[in-house]
């Protein structure tokens, strides 16, 4: 494994605090967060967000705001078609992480991407797709950065990530890592350096030190550490895409 299966620590984190600009519509029977430039409404690049297990929340929808700030029509569908983790039921502690996890296999999740790719391609006219993913999210991005799917990758604490699905990807991909992960390992992570190096692709993975699993989407906004970690990991996610996309 490039990435260890997701676990507790993928199942917490804090709320920020916002009002989301996009809106959510159903697109091929999946709800589906969408948020454009301000004056484009028809760009030729946009970011597909997959999320952690929260799905569409605001800590996510507030992060797709930015990128489109940043000139990219992005948009979140609901990978858990409405069974997404509730940050309530984090709260108290009601959370089954591994039951949860059976039923949002790749069986169940992978038409949800397809469907999204297509309708950004196909509806929308995008020429080229750049895609976030975040935790759970990670490993959908390698299984899609292929010629013609996803153009360019980025993701931020990965999980579930084989070698086998990092050493196929066909295209630039970028990775926030957290010091502090039981889920991408520092021997993972390392691994994962060998993996990548041996693509041929672009590829840039930066540690941030001091914070956990999680830190850039639900990182503590109050603790000076984590919020500038949480903000420099969007930032190499825009570079990225600037520089690849």
């Amino acid at each position: 494994m490039a990435s260890n299966p997701p676990g507790a620590c993928c199942a917490s984190g804090f709320k920020h605090e916002g009002t989301p600009v996009g809106e959510v519509k159903n697109i091929d029977g999946v709800n589906t967060y969408v948020v454009y430039p301000k004056d484009n409404k028809t760009p030729d690049k946009a970011v597909l967000f997959l999320t952690d297990v929260f799905g569409i929340f605001p800590n996510a929808q507030l992060l797709a705001d930015e990128f489109a700030s940043n000139g990219y029509l992005t948009i979140i569908p609901d990978l858990f078609r409405g069974d997404q983790i509730k940050v309530a039921d984090m709260d108290s502690g009601k959370v089954n992480l591994p039951s949860w996890i059976s039923n949002h296999q790749p069986a169940v999740v992978e038409p949800v991407v397809e469907s999204s790719i297509k309708y950004l391609r196909e509806t929308l006219g995008v020429k080229k797709i750049g895609a976030v993913g975040y935790c759970f999210g990670a490993k959908y991005v390698c299984r899609y950065l292929q010629p013609g799917q996803i153009d360019v990758g980025y993701s931020a604490h990965p999980s579930f990530v084989t070698h086998e699905l990092l050493g196929a990807i066909q295209g630039p991909f970028s990775i926030a890592a957290a010091e502090i992960d039981q889920i991408f390992t520092t021997q993972l992570r390392h691994e994962s350096e060998d993996t990548l190096i041996k693509t041929g692709q672009p590829w840039q993975i930066n540690l941030f030190g001091g914070v956990k699993h999680g830190f850039a989407v639900r990182g503590d906004l109050n603790d000076n550490k984590q919020k500038f970690a949480k903000e420099q990991a969007f930032y190499q996610a825009v570079l990225w895409f600037n520089q690849f996309l």
